[in-house]
């Protein structure tokens, strides 16, 4: 896999701008995870809801953190 770097978040105060932002930057290696797993036999869908659960959990796990 590619090494990732995010671009500088946007200035604006809009919340739908960051995310759409942030969702724009980890598209192309969230494709990139789940080709991968597909092309090694894991089922897309499965993929997809661990990615799911997995983001849950770093957001339940940290969001005290600020």
């Amino acid at each position: 896999m590619a090494e990732f770097k995010f671009e500088k978040a946007p200035q604006a105060s809009d919340a739908a701008d960051i995310s759409g932002e942030c969702q724009r930057q980890l598209q192309p290696v969230v494709k990139e995870i789940v080709q991968a797993a597909v092309a090694a036999g894991w089922n897309q869908k499965d993929i997809l809801l661990a990615m799911i659960d997995v983001a849950w959990d770093l957001y339940e796990n940290h969001r005290d953190d600020h």
